[in-house]
């Protein structure tokens, strides 16, 4: 089915991604894998490429195009390409929106210019090592002395957490309440207090750093603070639509991507004498993965309808990262199990996949919490 969220010149932006993709990462992505670690000047080149922050004014060094469907084809052809160590999403998609939403001018005109080029990088810390889901009941404190917040805790799981120049803290700045406890602050490379651990061995992943991040008596001035005091939890609520919106898009182009490499493999790969692909139980799994996978693009195309409207409720979000990261899951395992033998081997990009997927069903909210939301969004 064609799709019809696109014009030309998101067609033009998505050959200009491609480009990006064949030339400055996938030639170095294996190298970036064993190093743990992306380059910051791949950043600056994503920068110069227009690829970073490409909703952000103009005024700031962004490419003035409020148009999530630029965004959407950045992560798109992410996916597409097997290459997941660069944090470009949870940059542009994720964190600088908490600048555009809630900072001030002065604080746009400081921080957003070098975000855009890839000068400075960015990551949010919520998730905490005694819990990530029960952000009311996060442990992380920055307590008001004066003109500065003294910060104290940690977070873990932090992507772009090694390379970060700018860190969004979700902290508790009223520990005595829940919800309106809550703040956001931002925290720079450089002040006094502020220590990185390790660039953390996960699963899958590889090249994105993903770290510890230490708190020890951060003085953070006041100015550093996004938004109003107390207000953080909602500031949260209101943009974790839009993350786990992107995550959905990636987990239906992961699976379309899969998809593709498994059919040209049962169209090549004989036993007996003939393709695998013609025997019934093949075909038909190939036939169902290709109807569920339709049924997930037209549903994440809806949803990014709805949200260039600002009508994308945080149900309907979770619906659509629930099912396509299970989804996604589901088809990896399929189409490991088609490549036989192959696709146990990491030289085949289905195995590489089928690792990497796995985050998807846990970050951005588990989908049991995506559950919980849908079924809180139905009056249970």
């Amino acid at each position: 089915m064609k799709r019809t969220l696109f014009a030309h010149e998101h067609d033009l932006f998505r050959e200009t991604v491609r480009r990006f993709i064949e030339k400055e990462i996938k030639p170095y992505h294996e190298a970036w894998e064993h190093a743990g670690i992306v380059p910051r000047e791949l950043w600056l080149k994503a920068g110069k490429a227009g690829l970073l922050c490409m909703n952000v004014p103009e005024e700031y060094g962004g490419g003035g195009v409020d148009d999530f469907r630029y965004n959407l084809i950045l992560a798109e052809e992410m996916a597409y390409s097997n290459c997941t160590g660069p944090g470009f999403s949870l940059h542009t998609d994720v964190a600088v929106p908490y600048i555009l939403h809630y900072a001030n001018d002065e604080q746009k005109a400081r921080w957003l210019p070098k975000l855009c080029t890839g000068e400075h990088i960015i990551a949010i810390a919520m998730t905490e090592p005694s819990g990530g889901t029960d952000l009311a009941g996060m442990k992380t404190r920055a307590i008001r002395e004066g003109d500065h917040y003294i910060m104290n805790g940690s977070k873990t799981f932090i992507t772009n957490g090694i390379n970060a120049d700018l860190v969004i803290v979700a902290c508790k700045t009223n520990p005595d309440e829940a919800h309106t406890g809550m703040s956001l602050i931002m925290v720079e490379r450089g002040m006094d207090g502020f220590v990185r651990g390790r660039n953390l061995e996960k699963m899958g992943w590889h090249a994105q750093d993903t770290a510890e991040l230490f708190f020890e008596n951060v003085r953070v001035p006041v100015e550093n603070r996004l938004g109003d005091e107390g207000m953080g939890f909602f500031y949260l609520v209101n943009q974790l639509p839009q993350e786990r919106l992107i995550i959905a898009a990636g987990a239906i182009a992961g699976a379309e991507a899969a998809l593709e490499w498994t059919l040209a493999y049962c169209q090549s790969r004989e036993a007996f004498g003939k393709p695998i692909g013609t025997f019934q139980h093949s075909r038909f799994k190939l036939a169902e993965m290709k109807t569920q996978i339709q049924i997930g693009r037209v549903f994440v195309d809806r949803c990014v309808e709805l949200h260039l409207r600002g009508e994308l409720t945080a149900d309907v979000a979770a619906m659509a990262k629930w099912w396509t990261t299970d989804l996604q899951k589901r088809v990896l395992d399929q189409c490991l199990q088609l490549h036989g033998g192959y696709g146990y081997m990491l030289e085949y990009p289905i195995a590489k996949a089928y690792i990497d997927s796995r985050w998807a069903p846990i970050g951005g909210g588990t989908n049991e919490i995506m559950k919980e939301l849908i079924g809180k969004a139905m009056g249970l």
